[in-house]
């Protein structure tokens, strides 16, 4: 028995899955940061109003990095949900770029409001980035009512 061929909203093109896989790198290392190297860097984005540890939430969202990283380069018959959930991430973790910009909080050579207000204008790219490499977006536009 055959199986059935994919639909044009289920195929990946080939930039789409260069830009899953390089998303699922990026976020691998980004969560790998968080436990290691950078994690003091990542805790200046934690906002004071958590009612959580900072280290904890830097942590656990290394952790969440990591495990979405994960799932972009290895769950390709679920790369649609997944580009949901990595986008829904990208939207979660957006108060904490916020909150940096607000405080005026140096981390990661962001020592400028100027330079934080840059990075807050690239925070939807990512969400963009997530539902176009994955194809969520487009299944969702071409979805059956």
């Amino acid at each position: 028995m055959t199986e059935p061929r994919a639909t044009v909203s289920q195929r990946s093109t080939i930039p789409r899955t260069i830009g899953r896989v390089a998303l699922g790198v990026f976020l691998v290392f980004a969560g790998v940061s968080h436990l290691t190297f950078a994690r003091q860097e990542f805790t200046a984005q934690v906002p004071d109003w958590l009612p959580a540890s900072k280290d904890a939430v830097v942590l656990a969202s290394g952790a969440v990095e990591i495990s979405l990283g994960l799932a972009l380069l290895l769950l390709r018959k679920r790369r649609v949900s997944v580009g949901w959930v990595v986008a829904a991430f990208f939207v979660a973790v957006f108060p904490g770029n916020i909150s940096q910009y607000v405080t005026h909080s140096d981390a990661f050579g962001l020592d400028t409001d100027r330079a934080r207000g840059i990075r807050l204008l690239f925070q939807p790219l990512l969400v963009l980035w997530a539902l176009w490499s994955t194809g969520a977006w487009r299944a969702w536009r071409t979805r059956k009512n």
